[in-house]
């Protein structure tokens, strides 16, 4: 039986007009940005793949609930409506909204870590890790290994590996470990699902030793996806019920919704420990807003709310999948080093087999990032060493196994035509891939500096070590 074609479960109602840039153009912005993607203006950007947080596009019933915004200051009539739909579809007892993740990190971190304390995690992710840094905490990584083999193909490489957990939890004594992050589609490992059988195992084991769970629920929707097509005897469970059991394995978790829940900004932190919901809510006040808002308009947190409940339809998310994996598969047939297999928000490229010339310290993720742009007006990200930052005990670069350049697809927002586009581009740069010169950096912030810090080549003005003699791809 032949395969038919697969299509988007939309259709559009609106547009927004993309500026076409020349090469001279984009060589000047990037130039001017440092080098660095984050600093370009985004109206110099022809196809955006920096991200999918907040980047969605909402459907028109989220259009439509934005008018029902009720912008009271305490007691908001869309704040109870979200709580109902947390409940509903993730399960904890207690809701607490923030502005967006990071707002629910911060939180957690202040309330769940004491100084010196570690915690625990399939891998870390760089905001998550900052403000446990800045609790006083350490980060103790207990990936499975495959995690850090771009080329495995076992189906949950965001695993935990549980026999270094039980090593870690007997090396720090489970007194000194605050709590254990899990991760769903793990993203510095490339998007890489956990499976539901893990997740139990690891819950038995903290349970065992009284160390609490707290799930990054961020992208859990795609991860209950991934178990749901890959997991033996997962195929005929519901997303919805798949998440409830992920989530009820947990104590709490912290939500970035700019992701799963579809909206351009907001965030949660679930809790199911009353008392320690109680000193959440009195904290939310002093850093994000009171607790029935935390930061967010009511208009917001309608959308959220509608938003939650439509990322558990199938339809959409096969199809935010899929479009995924269409790209993905394109480089995979191109001989395109990548993360296999293919994750649940992004592409992630092997930075370091498709520049091998360039050495780690002249960060070779962020110069691929800096040429993709300049030849097709496409925007990625660096997750890589820049990304790693410094060793918080010794200053020094840390230089992860995975250096690697994220090509995010936003959920509902581009055409199988511009993932086109960039296969075409990446493809190119991969024929020509010794054109690529390093990069030092001249401007490191003192926090998250893959965000704000600044570059220049190791030699020349650009990151091409010549003007290609042909035609490059250009909208």
């Amino acid at each position: 039986m032949i395969r038919r074609s697969w299509a988007e479960p939309f259709k559009i109602k609106m547009v927004e007009h993309l500026r076409m840039t020349t090469r001279a153009e984009r060589e000047s912005a990037i130039r001017e940005a440092g080098y660095n993607t984050f600093l370009l203006r985004s109206e110099d950007v022809y196809i955006d793949l920096l991200t999918d947080s907040g980047t969605s596009a909402m459907s028109d019933r989220q259009w439509a609930g934005m008018m029902l915004g009720d912008e009271a200051y305490a007691g908001s009539a869309n704040y109870y409506r979200l709580e109902r739909a947390v409940r509903d579809v993730y399960g904890y007892k207690h809701l607490i909204p923030t502005h967006q993740g990071r707002g629910a990190e911060h939180l957690l971190s202040r309330l769940c870590i004491k100084p010196g304390q570690v915690v625990l995690g399939n891998m870390y992710f760089t905001t998550t890790r900052a403000h446990q840094e800045l609790a006083g905490g350490r980060f103790v990584d207990v990936i499975c290994d495959e995690a850090n083999d771009p080329d495995d193909l076992s189906p949950f490489k965001g695993n935990v590996d549980i026999k270094k957990l039980a090593n870690a939890i007997e090396s720090y004594g489970a007194g000194r470990i605050a709590y254990f992050c899990l991760q769903c589609n793990v993203n510095m490992a490339g998007g890489q699902p956990i499976s539901l059988a893990n997740v139990r195992a690891v819950r038995e084991i903290c349970q065992r030793h009284d160390i609490p769970i707290y799930l990054d629920a961020t992208r859990a929707v795609e991860n209950a996806y991934f178990i749901k097509m890959r997991e033996p005897g997962q195929s005929d469970r519901s997303i919805e019920d798949i998440l409830l059991e992920i989530c009820s394995l947990t104590d709490g978790c912290t939500c970035s919704a700019k992701k799963d829940a579809l909206v351009n900004i907001g965030g949660f932190l679930c809790l199911n420990d009353d008392a320690l919901a109680e000193e959440a809510r009195n904290q939310v006040v002093l850093f994000e807003g009171l607790h029935t808002y935390g930061g967010l308009a009511g208009r917001d947190m309608e959308a959220m709310a509608i938003g939650i409940r439509e990322s558990v339809q199938i339809d959409h998310i096969r199809a935010r999948i899929g479009q995924v994996e269409y790209l993905g598969n394109l480089l995979i047939k191109a001989g395109v080093p990548i993360v296999r297999p293919v994750g649940g928000h992004g592409i992630f490229i092997d930075a370091a087999r498709f520049l091998p010339h360039l050495p780690r310290d002249q960060f070779p993720a962020q110069s691929l990032t800096c040429a993709l742009y300049i030849d097709s007006g496409v925007r990625a990200m660096e997750r890589g060493a820049v990304s790693a930052g410094r060793d918080p005990d010794t200053g020094e670069n840390i230089f992860p196994e995975l250096e690697l350049i994220r090509l995010t697809i936003p959920r509902r927002v581009y055409t199988q035509a511009h993932m086109d586009v960039t296969a075409e581009s990446v493809i190119d740069l991969r024929d020509r891939a010794e054109e690529v010169v390093g990069l030092r950096m001249t401007s490191e912030p003192r926090y998250l500096r893959f965000f704000q810090a600044r570059f220049e080549p190791v030699e020349g003005q650009s990151v091409f070590r010549r003007m290609p003699a042909r035609a490059t791809v250009s909208p």
